[in-house]
């Protein structure tokens, strides 16, 4: 079957596996998109892996009618990165939460990132441990009161998209998890960037944190408080379609169009291709209106090509062609 004669559905990537999710978990929207994004890749099922961790995320390789591997705590991106090595033509998908990613995973996920491995990095971000009930995680708001930090955390949280670009990451995005069509969107641009794509989706936990994005993804506050940017078009948001963001000195503003003289033309104008960073890691640290969509993706090579390119040329150096070219070479002798 050619790539050209792939014919799937979403139907084709869910498996027969029950899933296994608390009702209303934002888990149920994620794996939706996925499903409906698989047939638009290109890629057959059989080239396609999903390597998860642990943690309420991690139950995602079994609802996939691919191949999959359910690893360890925070070891996802080694055994992610084993299976992109072994054979770049695979399609790899690691799915993580904050937990597994970034506290005992934080290692594993910055070198990954790093090392520009082409994997699709899903962090599911509740901002919680659900999966082990509910004590606070390196995304917890500072103050908040969880089964672990009853008078409230003391630990400033991780910013997901500070962090991707302070590792020099490529590829950002964030997502909610109320949005399937940016999600879907999102996923197939993930997919298409070659080099290690991190995807932040804001994920609600209804047993251990509900709520916890609700200032923004609310019907009646979300339009004002999200702005969805894309590349090549001004980052214009709010109800009427009439706020915007410039840059004011070295912070980012927010105005009103039609106020004090600002017209379109004072926008900023999202490129999400620029090489330097400093412009994308504003929008991603933005508290209000929050950033979503694909906010970096900047060209470069992968792990896997340098890797290979260097294996090319040491090999056209050596002088040894084959293992028994290495294993009669130097001082050797034969028994009689």
């Amino acid at each position: 079957m050619s790539v050209e004669t792939l014919e799937y559905t979403p139907k084709d990537f869910s498996s027969d596996q029950e899933v296994k999710w608390c009702p209303g978990c934002g888990d149920y929207a994620i794996l939706k998109a996925v499903q409906k994004a698989m047939p638009e890749i290109g890629k057959k099922k059989e080239d396609i892996v999903f390597v998860s961790g642990i943690g309420c995320s991690s139950r995602f390789p079994y609802y996939m009618n691919t191949f999959g591997f359910h690893s360890i705590h925070g070891r996802a991106p080694a055994l992610a990165t084993g299976v992109k090595l072994a054979n770049p033509n695979l399609s790899v998908w690691q799915i993580t939460g904050d937990g597994d990613a970034l506290a005992i995973g934080g290692n594993h996920f910055i070198h990954l990132i790093r090392r520009n491995v082409d994997i699709n990095v899903l962090l599911f971000n509740n901002r919680i441990y659900g999966l082990t009930k509910g004590q606070f995680s390196p995304t917890t708001n500072l103050g908040q009161k969880t089964k672990s930090s009853p008078q409230g955390t003391i630990d400033n949280p991780f910013n997901p998209g500070e962090l991707v670009i302070g590792a020099n990451g490529k590829f950002f995005a964030r997502a909610t998890d109320t949005n399937l069509k940016q999600m879907t969107d999102i996923f197939i641009e993930a997919e298409k960037h070659k080099g290690a794509s991190i995807v932040e989706i804001m994920q609600n936990c209804v047993i251990f944190n509900h709520h916890i994005y609700s200032n923004y993804t609310d019907k009646e506050v979300k339009e004002d408080n999200i702005l969805q940017v894309e590349h090549g078009k001004p980052m214009i948001f709010g109800k009427e379609s009439n706020k915007g963001l410039v840059l004011n000195g070295f912070k980012l503003q927010v105005v009103t169009l039609g106020e004090n003289g600002i017209t379109e033309k004072d926008i900023l104008v999202h490129d999400a291709h620029e090489e330097d960073s400093t412009l994308h890691n504003m929008l991603a640290k933005l508290p209000m209106p929050i950033v979503t969509g694909v906010i970096r993706s900047v060209k470069d090579d992968t792990f896997e090509q340098r890797m290979k390119m260097q294996v090319e040329e040491v090999a056209k150096k050596s002088p040894y062609k084959s293992v028994d070219d290495l294993l009669v070479s130097g001082e050797t002798w034969e028994i009689k």
